[in-house]
């Protein structure tokens, strides 16, 4: 039963299935029957597991199990201890309430590769970088949290779940390799 770790590069479908004129998981992986635990959107970077386990496949990705996953965001505009409070404490998604997370600024890291293409750069709007660890993670949440507390998300980059990161794990975008399901651990 292999543990995929996967960095995800930027627009790429989490899907196996070939979508025309859009890359797929199958562009990067030739591994037979592995799945992934979990999604990233299309214009979403960073880790992604799979794995030829159901029962594991569920238990990372079903919220009901609480693996924290950390996200890496660049947001446009400088997040102040106001809009870091409102990100941590439930917020009011319309559909949906979130749950407390912890949410920090950061410094741009100093290990992150280029975004292929870059983000969109305006020398009058100054952007951030925030750290933020979530147990839950519906669709679009991080991207819906930051633009309601009026910090549009320009890029974010999924670290780390449950005990495997990318700190740990380093991988450039597109590259994968095998891990032990016991590292989930943190």
């Amino acid at each position: 039963m292999p543990l995929i770790l996967f960095n995800k590069p930027f627009q790429v479908l989490c899907q196996f299935s070939a979508q025309e004129g859009k890359a797929t998981l199958a562009d990067h992986l030739a591994i037979p029957n592995i799945y992934p635990a979990g999604r990233l959107d299309y214009d979403s970077e960073g880790l992604m597991l799979l794995t030829d386990d159901g029962k594991l496949q569920h238990a990372i990705a079903h919220p009901d199990h609480k693996e924290a996953k950390i996200y890496l965001v660049q947001v446009e505009g400088v997040a102040d201890a106001v809009a870091l409070e409102k990100l941590q404490a439930p917020l009011n998604l319309g559909d949906f309430v979130t749950q407390p997370c912890k949410a920090v600024r950061i410094a741009e890291p100093a290990w992150l590769w280029p975004r292929n293409p870059p983000i969109r750069q305006r020398a009058d709007q100054p952007t951030s970088w925030l750290a933020i660890t979530l147990q839950e993670g519906k669709n679009r949440q991080v991207r819906r949290m930051t633009a309601a507390v009026g910090l549009p998300t320009l890029r974010l980059i999924r670290t780390a779940i449950g005990g495997i990161s990318l700190a740990t794990h380093p991988l450039m975008p597109g590259e994968w390799m095998e891990v032990s399901p016991k590292d989930l651990a943190p």
